[in-house]
Order: structure tokens, then C-alpha cells, then sequence
């Protein structure tokens, strides 16, 4: 299972086997029931912070260094524990019903006892599996029997989950299986495939069929050998268009082309923990030096070493271990209420681990299909060079269709002069058409340049012969290589001129009048990426007219068509309103044309070399002078508010790149449309390069270009990162906006990768499909858009939403929320630590520098939990604007990208705060001493709790009820609790005003000057977010 190898496949007998095939199940737990509590605590104490705090409890173990009782060193580490363990446990069962609810799926198999129900996990490699239309595959299949076809034998499968593109694929069954009369003698015919072994290539697929002998039969079919290709195939992830096809299993499990592209999920660690895990180490250096410094201060006097342990030991609180527990219970505080969030509906947290991130984006990746765009063709512009007609009129070209005369006596009267039945075309062209014929000219065109086929399938009330034989509109659906092509099919019948009927060598046209128009296609010319253009080649067979009819890029057709002086302004026109252009020209032929270009064609096609070559001379001799019929503009419509998002996203100054399955020309117009690229901004398209001296000659050139987006295809930008990766990246972060078109799934991730390791900063990723997985999985924060291509990429994302406009409050309002409201947290967490060891500090110094506590048992536990904790939590409400400022003004979003709130400065600010309240509050204690030692111990903690109590009110910018009451209640419960402290603090003192007066005074002392430094630091130098709140 390790090395994959080819592999000889049986049909229907998976026994047969020569090698261990991996079983067909998807999983995406992180753990399994063995590994999980070892692996939780392994990356639990694989960061210094938690093991350090694992070394410290172990060391209460050991009489020479037990400082108190055991439970004020293992009950918070416990409890730290537990709250970890429980929400990964949480995240586990949920994934692990996800991927139950998959390998659940019911498929139906055939087998010697008929057709039996098989779950998905239970698919083995050699059965004999049916796909029905609507589930998606769930293995890697060969085609051997459809049930029911669009064109006979054959049928159209979609790819999105793989490639990202949603349009039709034309798949073709092995041949020598379709002279079966049922699909179960495939089990009685001894045949199997030798397919290659697995890889990751989704374009191509290499092997053999072999049929032998029928097993009841003595004298039966010789053997046949077949060749099989990627057009035999049936990938997993895919699905069919209509009808039922039987496919022999060839990869199953890791082996499938979907999982071989999709990287394995990893444990995604916040930067904003790395920088805390980094602060906890400056606090650790901190606590030894504090330690060596006491021992020093002592001279080394006897057993120094064991002094150093119960220093640190007893310094221990300046790495507080609180810090952990209640960020994480803030990461679920957040998580909650973006899934509360009533403006962003349906929006789910699959990571509640990393919400932060999400305030500190700086590069956002995005797929087009189905994530910026609907996926919906809609025709917009039909322009004939002197009209143009937009959504609002056509009715007019419906009234022009109506209003030709489409019988075909008028046509067969207007050629009747001559035995050639065409012979009078080139004269007609010189004269001057009338608007109406120069309209259907064009919608006919429009309706016959296509490779769209017309479906029928049963309703419900009619069944599927009796709707293909009375072409019945209700049951009709459009299928085809291209959604372009749908909405054009689409437009026409719209305008009165239907595709009804087509097969390999005829077409059938149905006009307004319900009479039925007959074209033979004579041949017909693919879209290529290369040639960028279509053609077709049909004769009328009411008139036997020979037309050849072109459609394609106007950087084509523009040298293709006659001379005219409009085509250039008008593409470029519709080009910026972000309409895919399309030029269709048409050209009559004579018999004898046609008869002449036929044998040359034939020719070059039996041509062994340049065979491609001299069959493209061929086509191109009768690409020349071709009559310009009209322009044609669809748009692919945009998600809602797509284009105010990503304003907002650039305003908050994060680069947008565009990463796409989809052609050149398709990403260009959809980023122009959906305004990722600016209209005062140059795009630059980066050519084709396949060598190094290419790549450097097209960077070299790209570097004179300023301030413009970059466009580049998928082919080009493998050869710059293997030559000059290092040249492509800084150029291109340097573009406003990047679109990387006919990227696989894994270069996807590549290019995320390379981005992190480049520029250091935050990347998030957004995509609907399957082959979005592998981006979402390596970039900082993955979000997946619940879409039409199913939910794949959203159970693997970290954050879940159901539109991408949602995406500008996730990160506006939420994400910076998360950052600013984590980094106070972490920030009063650590100082109210400091304070408690500045304290210490100064009472070990004063006592001749003994390793004795100040606070013991359960004051120093209270301290961090009953007494301060609610307050403290309560910083997770807090917020400086509301969230419709903050959705106003997103260049607010742009100063955390910083990345000050939690920056060394504020740590170092915040530590000598802790210092000097610290200070204060032991030297003053010591200051006001009466008799005994207990008074200091009640008047410096009581003053300890009240000052932290302040701080809180002190820090809050945006007060909510919960923080008050927070306020209240650990007062109350710190005023209660004195009954029972009467072992630490004298009751009888603390009601006297004496106890009161001294308190205050401390309180004052350490709180007052900061409110001061505050109130002056906002009169004289506000933030930014003051201006937009007063």
C-alpha cells in the first residue's frame, strides 16, 4: 500500500486482485480513538508554556522544593487540561460524524445475484458500481454501459470538485461493451482493464480493455483489445449529467485523483499564540534571573542550588497559567457569536482555535467559479455593428425573429435561378440588408455555432420518449462543454429560434411558427486554448445551403472577418463592463468549395507528420473574409455584493489574488467585472513561457510595468517558480491584484505557501469546491463558501459561510474584535500575574530574601479564579467601535496588520505598570505595619483585589451589563469569602476604619496616576477609533 503500483482490474471480480487496495473511506479526523489523548497532550505540552507548568506541579513531588499543598499547583494545570481535551474531543465527533454520514452513502453494485446496495466504504476495486445522476462519484471508474445516453453511448460529467470548472464533459463508453444487450452480462464476459498507477494528474489517464472470451459460450467473441483514455473515464467527486452508466472501480480510497490533490489536514497554530508562547518565554528568562538575582543577594550561602528551585518555584506566577485557559475559552466566547452573528446567517466555526487570525489578514486567496461568480451565463449585448441591443430590448429582436419569414419556399424561390443553390450569395452580400434580416442572420448563427446538446428527461407527467419525440419544452435541458454556450442556446429559444434536437451529424432548429428547421453538420472545429475560436460547418436542408459558421475571441476573429471599422471599439466597450465577448462570423460555401476543402481536410488528417499543423493550414484557407455577423456579450453574474466586498478588503488594505481552474480570458473578465481589478489599473497578461530564457524575458518585462495587476496562466507560472521563484514572488506581491487561471488544486497550495514563506504575513483562503481543499488546508485561515459545488471544501475549511460578501464582516467586525479583545486578555492576564510577584518580590527582599510565600493556599488559587477571573473574562465583550464603524471604515482593519495591540512595546508597557503597583501595594502595606504580620497580609491583598477590580473599569473602552455584574459579583464573593479566611486575614481588623482608611489610600496611590496618564493620552493623542466614536 505504501508504493503505488499499475494494476490489472477484473470486472466484477474484486477478489481477483493481485495487490492490498486501500478501503474507500474519507477521513479527516486528526486523531483515532488510541491516538487521541496521547496526541491532545503531546501538542498540548510540545509548547514551552505547558510543560513548563507540567514540571513545575511534578516538582511538589519532592520535599525539598513542596512550597504548599499540591492541589495550588495541579488543580489549575488540571483544569487546563480538561477544558483542551473536552473541545477537541468536541471537534473530533463532529468530524467524525461528517465523515460517517459520507462513507454512509448507498450506491447500488451489480453482482451474479442481481443488483445489491453497497455503502461507500464497503466499494472495493473490480466491482461493477451504477452512478446515477445525482450523487457524486465516489471512486475512480472506467465507463462500460450506459443505461441512457445524450448522445448514444456517451455521456456529459461535470468537474468542479476537481478543476473548479462547472461546465459539461463529454465522456465515451469502451466500445466493445456497448454490443451487450444488459448490463449484467458484463459480469459474464471474462474482461478486465490494465490501468497505470495512481497519480496526481487529473487531465490525463493511460490504459488498456480487454475483453476475452463469454464464460457460457464455447465459440464466442475473439478477444478484443482497447485503448483507453481520460474520455473513458469517470472521476471521483464528479458527477453526471443524466441517465444511469455502469463503471468498472479502478482506484478506491487515498489512491483517487481528488484525495492524491488534496493535502493532508494540519494542526493549525495561531500567530497570535506563537507571539504569547514567545512573550511566556521572556516572562520565563524573567523568573530565573529574579531567582539568581535573590540566591546572589544571599551570597550562595549553603544549599544555594535547592534555593534556586524554591525561588522559582515560589516566583513561579510571573508565567501565569491562567493565560492559556482563558484565551481559549475566549476563542470559544468568539467562535459563539460569529455563529450568533444574525448578519452573517449559517455562518459556521469548524477551528475555534484560530479566530484572531482573522483580524490580521494581509492576503486574500479566492477561487472564481462559484465563490466570486454564481456560475450563471447570462446573455446581456447583442451588437450588429450599427445597433446595439441591450436586456431592455429584446423584445425587439423577438418582433424581428417573429416577423421573418422562416418557410422555406420563400428561401428555396430566392436561389431557385440557379442549379447551384448558392451560387447568388457573394452578389447578396452586396446588398444592403434590412435590420430585421440581419438580426435572425445573427440569431440563427448564434443557434447553430455550438456543441450544446438538448436533453429530455421524464417529469412526472411525461415520460422521456414521448418528450424527445415531441421536442417538449418542459422537459428540455441544455448540456454542453461550456455554461458560455448554454446561455447563448438559452438566449435564442428566449428570442423564438430553439435547439431541439441534435446528434452527431444533424441538428434540429424549431421556429416560432413551431416549424422544424433541419441542418446536417457537415464538420465541426472544437475550441482549443490555442486557436481560441469554434466552427461549424452546415447544410440547410430545406435550401441545401452550405454555411460555415465561426465564433471566437476577438483577438482572433479581428484578422478573420472582413475589414470594418467598429469591432475593436465595441469589444473593448463590453470588455470593461466585464461581458465575455464573443465575434460570430459566418462565410456560404458552394458544393464545390466545400467538395475541395473536404478532400484537403481528409488529407491532412491521414498526414503521420505535422498532422496538427497541416489540418490547422487547412481550416485557416477557409478562415479568411468571413462576413461579420454580430457580438455577443454574456456575464457571468457575480455573488451577491461581491464588488463592495472586496473594496472593503482592499481598503483594509488586503491584497486580493484570484486563483482559478477556469481560461485566461474567463478570470480576466471576471476580475475586471467584479472589480478586482480597478479600471484606472493596466493588467498585464504574462505570456506563454515554457523555458528559462522565456520566464526571464517576460519577468524582465513585467518589472517595467507599474502599479497593474498581473494575469497569469497556470503552465507559465510552474516555469517562473522553478527558475526564478524568488523574482516572480516579489514582483508579485507588489501587484495590487494577481489572477492565476488554470491552476491545479496543488499549485493552489503552492502558491499559499510560498506567500507565507515570502512575505511572513497572514493568508486566508476562500473557495466552494473540492479542488479548493488543499488551499483552504495551508492557509492561515480556510473558508469555505457553502456553494453549488457541494460541501467538500467548507467541511474542510476553518470558518464556514454561506456567501462570500459575509467574508467582509467576518473579518472586519469579527476578526479584528477576536485580535484586539485576545491581546487585551492576554495582556491583564500576564499583569495581574506580575503584580502578585513584584509583590513577592519586594516581601522576600524586605525578609532578608527567604523563599517563604506571601499568599498561601487557597488565597493565591482565589486570586486567579473567584476573585478576579470574572472581570478579567469579561475584556472578551469589550470592543473600541461598533461594528457598523467598523464595516464603514475598514482602513481601521489596516492598522492591526501591524500587529500592535500585542507588540513588545505594550508587554513592556504593561509590565511596569505591574511593577509599580506591585510595588506600591507591598511597600505601602509594609509602610502602614501594625503589630502583627497577618495585618499585612489582609491589608496588601485586599488592596491587591481592589486595584485589579479598578484596572478592569480602567481598561474597558465599551461598557456591557455582563461586565458590571462581573465587577460586582467577585467583589461580593471576595467580602463573603473573608468569613472563612480567618487563618490568613484577622476578621475583627478588617472592620475596623483603620483596615478601610489604609486600603483606600494604597488603592488610590497605585490606580490613580494611570487614570490620569489615560484621560491625558486621549485628550492629547487619541487613537485613531476615538475620532469615529465620540
Amino acid at each position: 500500500m505504501g508504493d503505488f503500483r499499475p494494476r490489472t482490474v477484473w470486472l466484477g471480480h474484486p477478489e481477483k486482485r493481485e495487490q492490498r487496495y486501500p478501503r474507500n473511506v474519507i477521513n479527516n479526523q486528526k486523531y483515532n480513538f488510541f491516538t487521541f489523548l496521547p496526541g491532545v497532550l503531546f501538542n498540548q505540552f510540545k509548547y514551552f508554556f505547558n510543560l513548563y507548568f507540567l514540571l513545575l506541579a511534578c516538582s511538589q513531588f519532592v520535599n525539598e522544593l513542596r512550597l504548599g499543598a499540591l492541589y495550588t499547583y495541579w488543580v489549575p494545570l488540571g483544569f487546563v487540561l480538561i477544558i483542551t481535551i473536552a473541545r477537541e474531543a468536541v471537534e473530533e465527533i463532529r468530524c467524525y460524524c461528517r465523515d460517517k454520514e459520507v462513507n454512509s452513502q448507498i450506491y447500488s453494485k451489480l453482482s451474479t445475484r442481481g443488483t445489491v446496495k453497497v455503502k461507500s466504504s464497503g466499494i472495493q476495486v473490480g466491482d461493477l458500481i451504477i452512478v446515477e445522476k445525482p450523487p457524486r462519484g465516489v471512486c475512480y471508474s472506467i465507463l462500460n454501459h450506459p443505461f441512457s445516453s445524450l448522445i448514444p453511448g456517451s455521456c456529459f460529467l461535470r468537474t468542479d470538485q476537481l478543476d473548479g470548472e462547472t461546465d459539461w464533459k463529454l465522456r465515451l463508453p469502451v466500445a466493445c461493451t456497448q454490443r451487450l444487450p444488459t448490463a449484467a452480462d458484463l459480469l459474464q464476459i471474462r474482461s478486465y482493464v490494465y490501468a497505470e498507477e495512481p497519480n496526481i494528474d487529473i487531465h490525463n489517464f493511460i490504459g488498456t480493455f480487454t475483453r476475452g472470451n463469454a464464460t457460457h459460450s464455447e465459440d464466442g467473441d475473439p478477444p478484443v483489445n482497447e485503448s483507453l483514455s481520460i474520455e473513458n473515464t469517470l472521476w471521483a467527486s464528479t458527477v453526471i449529467a443524466s441517465g444511469t452508466v455502469v463503471g468498472v472501480v479502478i482506484y478506491t480510497g487515498k489512491e483517487l485523483r481528488s484525495v492524491m490533490n488534496t493535502s493532508n489536514p494540519r494542526h493549525k497554530v495561531g500567530l497570535f499564540d506563537l507571539e504569547v508562547n514567545c512573550l511566556t518565554k521572556i516572562l520565563f528568562g524573567a523568573l530565573v534571573v529574579v531567582s539568581l538575582v535573590m540566591v546572589a543577594l544571599q551570597h550562595f550561602a549553603g544549599r544555594w542550588y535547592l534555593q534556586i528551585f524554591r525561588f522559582l518555584l515560589l516566583f513561579s506566577n510571573i508565567v501565569p497559567i491562567s493565560l492559556r485557559v482563558n484565551l481559549d475559552m475566549g476563542k470559544m466566547v468568539f467562535s459563539w457569536m460569529i455563529r450568533r452573528d444574525s448578519k452573517i446567517p449559517g455562518t459556521v466555526v469548524r477551528a475555534s482555535t484560530i479566530p484572531e487570525q482573522l483580524g490580521r489578514i494581509s492576503y486574500l486567496l479566492t477561487d472564481k467559479t462559484g465563490t466570486l461568480t454564481q456560475n450563471e451565463m447570462v446573455f446581456r449585448r447583442l451588437h450588429l455593428g450599427t445597433v446595439a441591443y441591450g436586456m431592455d430590448s429584446m423584445d425587439e429582436v423577438q418582433s424581428h425573429v417573429f416577423s421573418t419569414p422562416h418557410n422555406s419556399s420563400l428561401a428555396a424561390s430566392l436561389n431557385s435561378t440557379s442549379k447551384t443553390p448558392v451560387s447568388t450569395a457573394p452578389a447578396a452580400t452586396k446588398v444592403r440588408k434590412t435590420i430585421s434580416s440581419r438580426v435572425h442572420e445573427a440569431v440563427k448563427a448564434i443557434a447553430l455555432v455550438h456543441c450544446v446538446t438538448p436533453v429530455y428527461e421524464a417529469n412526472g407527467v411525461t415520460d422521456q420518449a414521448e418528450a424527445e419525440q415531441h421536442y417538449e419544452d418542459t422537459c428540455r435541458v441544455y448540456q454542453a462543454a461550456s455554461p458560455d454556450e448554454v446561455s447563448l442556446v438559452q438566449w435564442t429559444e428566449s428570442v423564438g429560434l430553439t435547439l431541439v434536437g441534435r446528434d452527431h451529424n444533424s441538428m434540429q432548429l424549431r421556429t416560432p411558427s413551431g416549424q422544424i428547421l433541419n441542418f446536417t453538420i457537415l464538420q465541426i472545429f472544437p475550441f482549443t486554448y490555442e486557436s481560441k475560436r469554434m466552427g461549424i460547418i452546415v447544410r440547410d436542408e430545406s435550401t441545401g445551403e452550405i454555411s460555415f459558421y465561426m465564433k471566437g475571441a476577438d483577438v482572433v476573429m479581428a484578422g478573420i472577418v472582413q475589414y470594418n471599422d467598429w469591432l475593436e471599439e465595441e469589444c473593448g466597450n463590453m470588455a470593461r463592463e466585464g461581458l465575455r465577448v464573443l465575434v460570430v462570423s459566418k462565410k456560404s460555401l458552394t458544393e464545390e468549395q466545400y467538395q475541395d476543402f473536404e478532400a484537403r481536410y481528409i488529407q491532412a488528417k491521414l498526414s503521420v507528420h505535422d498532422r496538427s499543423l497541416k489540418v490547422a493550414t487547412v481550416i485557416e484557407s477557409l478562415e479568411m473574409e468571413m462576413e461579420l455577423l454580430c457580438l455577443t456579450g454574456v456575464e457571468d453574474q457575480l455573488q451577491a455584493d461581491v464588488r463592495p466586498t472586496l473594496e472593503i478588503l482592499r481598503n483594509a488594505g488586503i491584497k486580493v489574488w484570484m486563483l482559478t481552474g477556469d481560461k485566461l480570458e474567463t478570470a480576466t473578465c471576471t476580475a475586471k467585472n467584479a472589480h478586482l481589478v480597478t479600471r484606472n489599473q493596466d493588467i498585464h497578461i504574462f505570456r506563454s513561457v515554457t523555458t528559462r530564457g522565456e520566464a526571464h524575458l517576460e519577468l524582465n518585462a513585467f518589472r517595467r510595468k507599474h502599479d497593474c495587476a498581473l494575469v497569469i496562466s497556470g503552465d507559465s507560472l510552474e516555469v517562473c517558480l522553478k527558475f526564478y521563484e524568488y523574482e516572480f514572488m516579489e514582483l508579485a506581491c507588489q501587484c495590487p491584484a494577481v489572477v492565476c487561471c488554470r491552476c491545479a488544486p496543488t499549485q493552489k497550495a503552492q502558491i499559499v505557501r510560498l506567500l507565507q514563506e515570502r512575505t511572513g504575513k497572514l493568508t486566508c483562503a476562500v473557495g466552494d469546491g473540492g479542488n479548493d481543499v488543499s488551499m483552504i488546508q495551508e492557509a492561515d485561515c480556510g473558508v469555505g463558501v457553502e456553494g453549488k459545488e457541494g460541501k467538500q471544501a467548507s467541511l474542510a475549511a476553518d470558518f464556514s459561510v454561506t456567501q462570500f460578501k459575509h467574508l467582509g464582516r467576518l473579518l472586519m467586525v469579527h476578526g479584528r474584535n477576536s485580535y484586539k479583545r485576545s491581546a487585551g486578555l492576554s495582556q491583564f492576564v500576564i499583569h495581574r500575574s506580575l503584580c502578585i510577584s513584584t509583590m513577592q518580590a519586594v516581601f522576600s527582599s524586605v525578609f532578608y530574601f527567604a523563599s517563604v510565600p506571601l499568599y498561601q493556599g487557597f488565597l493565591i488559587i482565589g486570586y486567579s479564579t473567584i476573585y478576579t477571573m470574572f472581570p478579567v473574562f469579561s475584556l472578551v465583550l469589550d470592543k473600541d467601535v461598533k461594528s457598523e464603524v467598523a464595516m464603514l471604515y475598514p482602513e481601521l482593519y489596516k492598522d492591526l496588520l501591524k500587529g500592535r495591540p500585542l507588540s513588545f512595546k505594550t508587554f513592556l508597557i504593561w509590565v511596569l505598570i505591574s511593577i509599580y503597583q506591585g510595588s506600591i501595594i507591598m511597600y505601602g502595606a509594609l509602610l502602614l505595619f501594625e503589630s502583627e504580620f497577618v495585618h499585612i497580609v489582609a491589608i496588601s491583598f485586599t488592596s491587591l483585589i481592589l486595584t485589579e477590580l479598578l484596572m478592569v473599569a480602567l481598561t474597558i473602552q465599551t461598557w456591557h451589563w455582563l461586565m458590571i455584574v462581573a465587577e460586582l459579583l467577585s467583589l461580593a464573593c471576595y467580602i463573603a469569602s473573608l468569613v472563612f479566611l480567618h487563618e490568613f486575614i484577622d476578621v475583627y481588623f478588617i472592620a475596623t476604619l483603620s483596615f478601610l482608611w489604609k486600603v483606600t489610600v494604597i488603592t488610590l496611590v497605585s490606580c490613580l496616576p494611570l487614570y490620569i496618564l489615560k484621560y491625558l493620552r486621549r485628550r492629547f493623542s487619541p487613537p485613531n477609533y476615538s475620532k469615529l466614536t465620540s
